[in-house]
């Protein structure tokens, strides 16, 4: 028989008690539900009563509960009524951020790879995330553990020193030893970080209750104090800093420790406005409008959710990942795509907010939108306020940059230490953008802006291969690009190889090539590559072409008493370094030939090569060396059809060191004539050879003829001297280029020409050594002019430039020091007399001009004191007005003349003070000889007779005096400095021919292309490797002291 069951009313207490739990014993199912109901009436109240005011602290429910499923048991239990109706949503959500606060002050402490406490492992902690450092990538390759995708709130943000150490014994590629990774879960009420087992506490026959959250660790007092009904609004503030502390902090309100809590989340303080900058009169409403939900602050980049909040973009995205999907406000679950940007009407209220300029003494008040470039006006008006206040600073303005006597160095030849200091504000501003915008990923935005600096550069070629490298397609850097960089960064072969390895290992791919690829591709680049021919025949010159650095001092009868047993030298053949600097042209020259229309029929009579010699040195110290080098200073071609040679080759910057090609090394003393004779005696014999030869060699896939003519035009005063057997700078003597003697000189100082020449100088050394008149000494002294040993090497009679503008610094420098003790009135005054006059010009330079007082003059001191604002600084101690006129006209007239022998091409570059250099030598000179002949009275330096008389004709013959100078054989000391320590082995030897080699290929134009071309890819090189840097002190001249 049915039985009727019995009807539940539609609003009674079991109406939203789902079907399956209907029992058929309804009567005593709605009379057990009645006592449950009556026993929680103080906890779960009706939904027509009001809430409670003061909620109890719920029990922490275990992860898989069905607590939030509508209809479930637990519905039932709180009588009819959810828990989000029973608890507040902000409530719910503080206790979660607590949770997950305490959870994540666990995980500080602890080591992500192998989980133990990091304090417990001796040595520094190391950050996973790390923006410089490819740590995620060696800890995939090394851990097989992906920390790319880690969580703060789940997984530890640092490691410890123990596996940082098996990381680099692995090569960061490989692991010796087995690390257990923990796996990290997150935060759940059986949390063993939160709450870890104890096995103390675990008693048989007793069931322990559940402890509150967060107080496992604290006194007594305090968890009495923290389960007692009183004060159930207020809550602990979390800490882990100072464990033991905890009962002395201070007790704080829900909505500040939730503002921490959040804050800890969000980390956008520095970011976000305050809301304290609006006026003090909107609405409270109105502000809470424009308020971001969850960090409080003005709206950044607002988003609106399905529930029409509004938040900031990132703090909504870091708040989401911490605490799940849902809304702070009213805890409405959504998917993070649901996120929408808010109406333009609201927006266009929100960056029209007038905001307070929290500057002191500004006080103005700006729009939201214009509020960035505001502050970034007073970050600037601060600069400038600084620099205007420094008076130092403001004096260096009018200095030229190199303030030491260097000049001021490119990036990518500093170290690494250098450049961070360089770039540090750079670095600063790209890592806060990085980590405001792309999260942390400062790789991908220094990428991102060498991208788009190629691609305004129209370099879409090298920016293609970049955008490559950067999307995982890119493949490894050529051979020649690396050895570029290699050579120009001074690397030596164990650290090129730290570097090869430590990018292979980091990247994962091979991105610079190894070291026996580099000594492949710098052999097409070494003299002894290409084959050649000499037509006819080189005389006493083996044909033999592949041939590389041999001994310096080969082909010379070799006895104990001649050669000293440190006498070390390296050299390239002649014609072998000539055949490799053509080949390296090649480019050049086939460039230089569709640039003016030549073809191959119209260059049939050859090319004419001009070579431009320079020998400088000092004496046996390790820091110095004799240096041999030559420059290919043009290339012409006289076509069928023309009257005049045509240039297809012309070299830019002939006093560069990067075109002067190094031939010959010796560690010998530059004074030493008879060793310096025997060691370039070949170089000669080779020089003179090639001179009635003709070469040919294959450029652009045809044969072609090459003429050379070799102009000796690099030296020094001293070293002409050697070179064509003259006597030394202090003889009767005082020209190399005519047979002027001193008082000679100082009588006429101006109308003289060119007499000397190598042949004139050889027959005079045959008259000096045989006596055919039988005259004494002074006689025949007086014949040949002051040739007093057999002249080696044909030198162009002409004019040093730098070594000219140092030798009349020098007797500038001594003119200042007598006007200044007024010697044109006093005879034979003392040495002490003298030293003080020194001294107080050396303090006024130093004080006025910061120049530091030397010991020798240098290129550097001279150019500063050859000025007209280094006069007016003398004239302030010079105690005549007539005399310090004449000092400034003295100068003024210098400065005129310094341009003509100084300027590569003088008829282009200063063509007035070159029709003018007659008249204002002349004037020169009658200054000299008056207002200053206490100085010059039967007397001249030997540079100041050359600048006054032999100026003029040697730019009429030659065309320009400053292209043919030796500063870039000069520049060579500091580079052979550079390249010995990069080479630097026990054997000398060796040493000499590493230093050679590199020295070679420094100079290669193919290299310089390459590195032009790639220079950026050096940054990564100096990234990785910190080479030593070497000072770069200026090299002195071989002047007397001053």
């Amino acid at each position: 028989m049915e039985t009727e069951e019995p009807s539940i009313p539609r609003d009674g207490p079991r109406a939203s008690m789902p079907d399956e739990l209907c029992h058929p014993y309804s009567k005593f199912s709605d009379w057990k539900f009645k006592l449950f109901r009556v026993r929680s009436m103080e906890k779960a109240p009706l939904p027509s009563e009001p809430p409670l005011e003061k909620e109890a602290k719920p029990r922490l429910q275990a992860e898989g509960d069905a607590v939030g499923l509508p209809g479930s048991v637990m519905k039932i239990c709180l009588g009819g009524k959810s828990k989000e109706s029973v608890e507040g949503v902000r409530r719910r959500v503080d206790l979660k951020l607590q949770e997950i606060d305490t959870h994540m002050d666990h995980l500080r402490s602890l080591c992500r790879l192998c989980g133990i406490i990091l304090r417990k492992a001796k040595g520094p902690e190391h950050e996973v995330q790390a923006n410089l450092d490819d740590w995620p990538e060696v800890i995939l390759k090394v851990f097989k553990v992906d920390v790319s995708g880690d969580l703060e709130t789940i997984h530890p943000s640092m490691f410890c020193h123990r596996c940082w150490s098996v990381a680099m014994r692995g090569g960061g590629f490989c692991s010796f030893s087995r690390t257990r990774v923990p796996v990290w879960k997150p935060h759940t009420s059986h949390c063993l970080l939160c709450f870890p087992k104890r096995l103390i506490l675990q008693r048989r026959g007793r069931k322990r209750s559940k402890p509150l959250h967060s107080t496992h660790c604290l006194p007594k007092r305090t968890k009495r104090d923290c389960s007692a009904p009183t004060g159930g609004n207020r809550v602990w503030r979390q800490t882990t800093d100072n464990p033991e502390a905890f009962a002395l902090r201070a007790w704080v309100k829900p909505a500040a420790q939730r503002a921490l809590w959040v804050k800890n989340i969000t980390r956008c303080q520095k970011d976000h406005l305050s809301c304290q900058l609006l006026p003090g009169e909107l609405p409270k409403d109105f502000v809470n409008g424009v308020t971001c939900q969850v960090c409080e602050h003005l709206l950044s980049d607002p988003v609106q959710s399905p529930c029409l909040h509004l938040f900031c973009r990132t703090c909504i995205q870091k708040y989401s990942q911490s605490l799940g999907p849902q809304c702070p406000t009213c805890g409405l679950l959504f998917n993070p795509c649901d996120l929408a940007n808010p109406a333009k009407a609201f927006l266009l209220v929100l960056n029209s907010l007038p905001l307070a300029c929290p500057r002191e003494g500004c006080g103005e008040w700006v729009r939201l939108d214009t509020f960035a470039d505001h502050c970034l006006n007073h970050c600037l008006e601060t600069n400038d306020t600084e620099e205007q206040d420094s008076p130092e600073q403001n004096l260096d303005g009018y200095l030229p940059v190199n303030k030491g006597g260097r000049p001021r160095q490119h990036l990518l030849s500093l170290t690494r230490r250098a450049q961070k200091h360089r770039l540090r504000e750079l670095k600063n501003q790209v890592k806060v953008f990085a980590d405001k915008e792309e999260g942390g990923d400062v790789k991908a935005v220094c990428l991102t802006l060498f991208l788009l600096a190629l691609r305004a550069g129209n370099e879409h070629k090298q920016a293609d291969e970049l955008e490559a490298m950067m999307q995982g397609r890119g493949l490894g850097l050529h051979p020649a690009v690396c050895l570029a960089i290699r050579v120009n960064t001074f690397l030596s072969c164990s650290q090129y190889h730290k570097m090869y390895r430590t990018v292979k290992a980091t990247s994962g791919r091979q991105i610079f090539q190894p070291l026996h690829t580099l000594r492949t591709a710098e052999k097409e680049l070494l003299p002894g590559f290409h084959q050649f021919e000499w037509q006819p025949a080189l005389k006493n010159v083996s044909s033999s072409w592949n041939i590389g650095i041999i001994d310096g001092l080969s082909g010379w009868t070799v006895s104990v008493e001649d050669v000293p047993a440190d006498t070390i030298s390296r050299r390239f053949r002649y014609d072998v370094a000539l055949v490799s600097a053509l080949k390296d042209l090649e480019e050049d020259i086939m460039e230089g030939l569709r640039e003016r229309g030549l073809d191959d029929s119209t260059c049939t009579s050859g090319f004419t090569v001009v070579i431009k010699e320079s020998c400088d040195g000092g004496p046996a110290v390790p820091e110095k060396a004799v240096r041999f080098s030559f420059t290919v200073m043009s290339i012409t071609i006289q076509a069928e059809g023309e009257e005049e040679a045509v240039t297809i080759f012309q070299e830019q910057k002939p006093n560069s060191e990067l075109s002067c090609r190094p031939l010959c090394l010796m560690f010998v003393d530059e004074s030493d004539h008879e060793m310096l004779t025997a060691i370039l005696g070949p170089v000669v014999a080779e020089r003179r050879a090639m001179k009635e030869s003709r070469l040919i060699l294959s450029i652009g896939g045809l044969l072609r003829s090459f003429r050379f003519f070799f102009r000796g035009t690099g030296y020094d005063e001293k070293m002409v001297r050697e070179m064509e057997g003259l006597e030394a700078s202090g003889s009767t003597y005082v020209c190399t280029l005519c047979d002027s003697t001193r008082a000679e000189a100082s009588q006429n100082m101006v109308l003289h020409s060119i007499t000397r020449s190598h042949e004139e100088n050889l027959e005079r050394y045959e008259i000096w050594r045989t006596n055919p008149f039988s005259e004494t000494a002074d006689e025949l002294r007086d014949r040949v002019k002051g040739v007093s040993a057999k002249p080696f090497m044909e030198t162009q009679p002409t004019l040093d430039a730098l070594h000219c503008d140092i030798g009349n610094a020098t007797e500038f420098y001594k003119i200042f020091q007598d006007e200044i003790g007024e010697m044109y009135q006093k005879v034979n005054p003392a040495r002490e007399e003298r030293r003080r006059w020194r001294s107080a010009l050396d303090k006024q330079l130093r004080m006025k001009m910061k120049l530091k007082p030397v010991m020798r003059m240098n290129g550097n001191y001279a150019r500063r004191l050859m000025t007209s604002e280094a006069v007016e600084v003398v004239c302030e101690l010079v105690p005549s007005e007539e005399r310090r006129k004449a000092l400034r006209e003295l100068m003024e007239l210098y400065l005129q003349m310094k341009p003509v022998w100084r300027s590569t091409c003088p008829a282009r570059d200063c063509p007035d003070q070159l029709c003018r250099y007659s008249f204002n030598s002349q004037r020169f000179a009658e200054l000299l000889s008056s207002t200053f002949k206490y100085r010059y009275d039967g007397k001249i330096t030997n540079y100041l007779h050359k600048t006054l008389a032999h100026v003029p004709e040697i730019v009429e013959r030659d065309g320009s005096i400053g292209a043919w100078a030796s500063e870039g054989n000069e520049s060579g000391n500091k580079l052979f400095r550079r390249f010995r320590k990069m080479n630097a082995r026990q054997s000398k030897t060796f040493e000499l021919e590493d230093i050679l080699k590199h020295h070679w290929l420094y100079t290669s134009k193919y290299l310089q292309k390459f590195m032009e071309a790639h220079k950026d890819s050096a940054k990564a090189l100096q990234a990785t490797i910190n080479p030593v840097e070497t000072p770069d002190d200026l090299d002195m001249a071989d002047l007397p002291d001053f």
